[in-house]
C-alpha cells in the first residue's frame, strides 16, 4: 500500500530502511515543500547506524552493503 503523503525512496533501497515519512497519512500539498529532514533509521538495528556500522540514510542503503535486504 501506498501512502499519498509518502517520502518516495528508490525501489533498490534496503527493505529495512525506515524513515518518517512512511507514517504520514496526509496527501502531499503541492504548495508546501518537502521537509528533506533526512530522519532515518533501521529496522533491523532501530538506530541510525545500520548491522554493518555504517549510517542508515535514501542513499547509502543499497546492495553494496552486506546487511542490505531487498524490498
Amino acid at each position: 500500500m501506498e501512502l499519498p503523503g509518502a517520502t518516495p525512496i528508490d525501489h533498490d533501497r534496503c527493505s529495512n530502511l525506515l524513515w518518517k515519512g512512511i507514517f504520514i497519512e496526509a496527501g502531499w500539498d503541492p504548495n508546501m515543500p518537502h521537509s528533506g529532514d533526512r530522519l532515518f533509521w533501521c529496522h533491523q538495528t532501530q538506530n541510525c547506524l545500520g548491522p554493518d556500522g555504517r549510517a542508515v540514510d535514501d542513499y547509502e542503503c543499497n546492495e553494496t552493503r552486506r546487511c542490505y535486504r531487498p524490498l
